[in-house]
């Protein structure tokens, strides 16, 4: 399909699914290797295709984007992004449902759709270049779950 697959300029919103998947005061994310947001840190996910169980879509998409099996636990935040071009109509408009994950077998690497997959320490999540409103939805689930940074 054209046009990014039919993300960019999008009729309607697109559904993906992200995986928040913890260790700690830790959070597995993935260096985006595609546009949009090339090069930005983000949760391992995508879009969920046409006939796809959500919890499948997510395992799908770790297992793509980091090597890794994961069992999908419980939604955790429901996220929008909405990334508007210079006119400001609606380049990419994504409606994420974010999901607890925990890792069942593999080792992570990057994948399709990542450059790079790593650790990271919740005090040093403010120092990435990390894709828009990700921080905030990390920040509320490590709260939510009473986890502290070390």
């Amino acid at each position: 399909m054209s046009n990014d697959e039919g993300r960019r300029y999008p009729r309607h919103p697109i559904l993906g699914v992200g995986a928040l998947i913890l260790d700690g005061d830790s959070i597995l994310l993935v260096r985006r290797g595609n546009q949009p947001l090339l090069g930005y840190w983000s949760l391992p996910g995508g879009a969920v295709e046409t006939g796809e169980r959500l919890k499948d879509a997510i395992a799908r998409e770790v297992l793509e984007e980091t090597g890794l099996t994961v069992e999908v636990g419980e939604m955790a935040e429901v996220f929008e992004r909405l990334m508007p071009d210079a006119e400001g109509r609606a380049e990419y408009h994504y409606v994420l449902l974010d999901y607890l994950c925990r890792i069942t077998a593999g080792a992570p690497q990057p994948g399709d759709d990542s450059s790079a997959v790593a650790w990271f320490h919740r005090a040093e999540l403010r120092k990435l270049l990390i894709t828009p409103g990700t921080l905030e939805v990390i920040e509320r689930v490590f709260e939510r779950y009473g986890i502290k940074q070390s």
